[in-house]
């Protein structure tokens, strides 16, 4: 019976849990509404602007705080916040470089995220190895593809090896990603690769993309919810394990 009860009271949990998550997504939801609806791309830059765009990455920061206390501004809230401020330097094509340190900064705390307690994976298979060997290959390749590019652009001295540092930390943060084995993490980090390559073909006239704002934003934000929620749901897993060791002891 006492089985039968904790079964019962472990399901309820679940349900309590995914019903309070969900509210406490309406805000994110909500406030990427208001972002397409405004389009804040098409308009001028200001700091209105700026806080629309980074208001639903901020209600990620809030969600994963909630779960998480103060330890996630060492990890995936702190990313978060410096995707946030990231995201507020893009709104000024002048801060180009200083929006992309941003998110450098927010690679390497997801990555220190990834490789806490928490996220302890076991031993990697042959084809995580295989995974791991497709994400640098494709970074190294996309890195010689892009510098040719990068070459023409007045700051050419700068973006050659900023573009390569950036590069880097991603596929760092993407290859931790897929050590965790959590299907929300990998693909989140694999989609914000994308949304970057979106970002880096366009931006360097290597090709143009029809709706390139769309799918460069809808990726973006798409890739930092399934972080947010990968992180929330290691946290949820990480307190059930304990209060399950409790109960046997």
């Amino acid at each position: 019976m006492d089985i039968l009860e904790t079964s019962a009271y472990d399901r309820i949990q679940r349900r309590n849990t995914t019903c309070v998550l969900f509210l406490y997504l309406l805000p994110f939801f909500a406030s990427c509404t208001i972002y397409f609806y405004l389009w804040i791309p098409d308009s001028a830059p200001s700091l209105l602007a700026a806080g629309i765009k980074a208001a639903p990455i901020l209600c990620l920061v809030l969600l994963v705080l909630s779960y998480n206390g103060g330890r996630g501004l060492v990890g995936v809230a702190g990313g978060l916040l410096l995707s946030a401020g990231g995201d507020c330097c893009l709104i000024w094509p002048e801060l180009f470089i200083h929006g992309m340190g941003c998110f450098a900064l927010a690679h390497l705390l997801y990555s220190i995220s990834f490789l806490s307690s928490r996220y302890s994976a076991t031993s990697s298979s042959v084809s995580f190895f295989i995974l791991y060997l497709i994400l640098w290959l494709f970074g190294i390749g996309m890195y010689a593809y892009l510098v040719p590019f990068l070459r023409l652009e007045p700051e050419a001295d700068l973006l050659v090896p900023a573009i390569g540092g950036y590069i880097l930390v991603i596929v760092i943060m993407a290859t931790l990603a897929a050590r965790t084995r959590r299907p929300l993490i990998l693909l989140g980090s694999l989609v914000f690769m994308a949304s970057d390559l979106t970002i880096a073909l366009t931006k360097f006239n290597v090709f143009d993309v029809e709706y390139k704002k769309h799918i460069i934003m809808t990726t973006y934000y798409l890739a930092q919810l399934m972080i947010a929620l990968g992180d929330v749901k290691a946290v949820l897993e990480e307190d059930a394990d304990d209060i399950h060791k409790r109960k046997r002891s």
